[in-house]
Formats: C-alpha cells, structure tokens, sequence
C-alpha cells in the first residue's frame, strides 16, 4: 500500500482540537520539525503533547509554546524553553513531569500492548503520589500506565513509500516506540525511496506501523547549546 502524502499539511489535516499528539526527537535531534510548523499553521489548540522535551524558545514545540497551541505536556526534560517554564509558573499550562526512562518504557508498554508496569523510579517521591505501590523482594515498586496517543509524529532519515523506516544515529531515540504507540502515525523523512531500496536488515520501524509519510523539506537541524573551547 502506498502511504505517502504531498506535504506536512496533508499528513496532519485530521489533528484537531483536543488531539494527544505524540513526537520524537531529543532535545532538538531528529524531531519533525515538517510537522510541527504545518501545527502552528492549522492553529489546532488544546493539544496534549507528549514529548521528551519542550523545544526552545521559537523553535520545535517551542513554536506551539509561543502560540498557546498546548494544553498540556507530558515530558522529562524542560530546561531549555523560558517560555515554557513561565506559563508553568503562571498556571497557564499543565504538565506532567516524568522521569525519562519512565516515559520511554511508558511508551514502549504502550507499543507492546501492555497496560501497566512496575518502577522504582519515583517511588517517595511528589511523583508518586495517587499511584498504586507494591512491594518486590524486599523493594518498593510504582505502577504507571503505558502511555497512548491519537497520533505519533516522527522524523526519519529514510523511508519507502510501503512506510518502513530509517532513522541516522540517536535520532532514533524516542521515535521508534513513538511510531507504534499512536492510533495514526505520521513519518516525515529526509530521503523517501522505493520500496526494496531499504535493507531489510537496517529498517527500524516496519512499515505496518507507519499510515502517513512524505519528505521533508527545508530542515535546520540546529544545535541547542553550542560549546566551544575559548582561545587561549
């Protein structure tokens, strides 16, 4: 089946208010950065955007920040968006702040049709609160529910038009679980191929998983903290 739309427009024209919408990428490494630019162009609110991190300040989810597309997010790191850190402080948005190994196994039960699971990670901690805990050999352990969505945005370096995937180094990180935790998942990819062109070998996410994909175009790919050595 040929899955492939003309743009990041077509790929989301059915995300509508209210949608939980997952994407990848970490930190500003491999997020669909396609996808998240036709979102601020719909103008769809009250979205539930779960998500290693929030962007930066006018770039990535950041962008979704900055125009109060967000309702909600739900991710473990948010250190580098003031914006996002003012509209916490403020009430204006809610948030669910996860451990990130948490949020990625969350994910992945969800990815593997599994409901609920047990972690230490939390346990005594604000982030406990109203969650069951059991004890295991003597250890304190936190049960959290896989972690679902309506759509799952992710970005590859390659696909065919079947939508099997490739992604280039830690680009990978969130995305492969991403694409089969959502009802709908949409790929954005850097090289769109035939199918038979990918190595069966090298294909991260089969395509059964993926319903939407088309090549991006006009990536940044900007680096979040740039460090340099100071001259001597």
């Amino acid at each position: 089946m040929n899955k492939v739309v003309a743009n990041a427009e077509s790929a989301i024209e059915d995300i509508t208010d209210g949608s939980t919408i997952m994407l990848g990428g970490f930190g500003l490494c491999g997020i669909p950065e396609n996808c998240i630019n036709a979102l601020v162009s719909k103008n769809a609110k009250q979205l539930t955007c779960i998500s290693n991190n929030a962007g930066i300040d006018n770039f990535g989810l950041g962008m979704l920040l900055t125009t109060r597309q967000i309702k909600k997010m739900v991710s473990s790191y948010v250190g580098e968006n003031a914006e996002f850190e003012r509209q916490l402080l403020s009430g204006e948005l809610e948030v669910d702040l996860i451990p990130q190994g948490t949020l990625a196994t969350r994910i992945q039960m969800a990815a593997m049709g599994i409901p609920a699971f047990f972690t230490p990670a939390g346990y005594g901690t604000e982030i406990a609160s109203g969650k069951e805990v059991r004890e295991f050999d003597g250890k304190m352990y936190l049960m959290e529910r896989a972690l679902h969505a309506d759509f799952a945005i992710v970005k590859a370096w390659k696909g065919d038009s079947l939508g099997n995937l490739v992604f280039r180094k830690t680009t990978r990180n969130f995305s492969t679980s991403m694409a089969k935790a959502g009802n709908i998942t949409i790929a954005e990819v850097e090289n769109l191929v035939a199918p038979g062109e990918l190595d069966p070998d090298e294909i991260h996410v089969a395509g059964i998983y993926v319903h939407r994909i088309f090549k991006g175009v006009n990536y940044e790919k900007r680096i979040e903290r740039r460090t340099v050595q100071l001259n001597k």
